[in-house]
């Protein structure tokens, strides 16, 4: 389940890019991951909270993080954040 302000981290040839879903522009493309992961972050937590999911190397969901005050839907397992 999709929440209007969730954000993904996305590899680019240039960077990595934070996009919303069904987005045709990315909201921001930066030089390394972290810093994409951040200002993902930093949107989420300004829009009222959702879930920050990034991408790995090989395309892959490899992490997600839900940013306060939205509700974490797997709260005891999700240790890294």
């Amino acid at each position: 389940m999709s929440s209007e302000n969730d954000r993904y981290v996305v590899r680019r040839s240039n960077g990595c890019a934070v996009v919303k879903a069904h987005a045709k522009r990315a909201s921001k493309v930066c030089k390394t991951q972290k810093q994409a992961e951040i200002r993902a972050k930093q949107i989420v937590f300004n829009l009222g909270g959702g879930e920050v999911r990034i991408q790995g190397k090989d395309g892959r969901w490899r992490d997600s993080d839900t940013v306060s005050p939205a509700n974490d839907p797997n709260p005891p397992r999700d240790r890294k954040h």
